[in-house]
């Protein structure tokens, strides 16, 4: 399974907002066009982390693909009040917001 966590800013009284439109999203086939598992969002201190899991290891080739579809450009301007970069000098595009991952452990079956 592959994994994303975004990192951006969020004010905590914007996350009913938030959770609204990825519900609304969530609810369409894009989350299956995308191979999306599992969406999880979080917020702490005025940070909002978005953690999406994958089907298989080309969760990032399914959303480059999916990006023009006016689906996923509506939710992305639709999250614009609410959502913003960590660090506007530096954002360009989702990728420049993505942690990276330094350890990974899974409990044997």
């Amino acid at each position: 399974m592959h994994s994303t966590l975004i990192v951006a800013r969020m004010d905590l009284e914007s996350s009913a907002e938030v959770a609204k439109l990825f519900s609304e999203f969530d609810r369409t086939e894009m989350p299956h066009r995308m191979g999306t598992r599992r969406r999880q969002l979080f917020s702490y201190k005025g940070l909002y982390f978005h953690l999406q899991d994958f089907d298989g290891e080309n969760g990032g080739e399914l959303i480059e693909e999916a990006k023009t579809d006016p689906r996923f450009v509506r939710i992305s301007e639709d999250l614009k009040p609410y959502i913003e970069a960590y660090d506007p000098v530096t954002w360009r595009s989702p990728a420049d917001a993505m942690a990276t991952r330094f350890y990974d452990w899974t409990a044997a079956q």
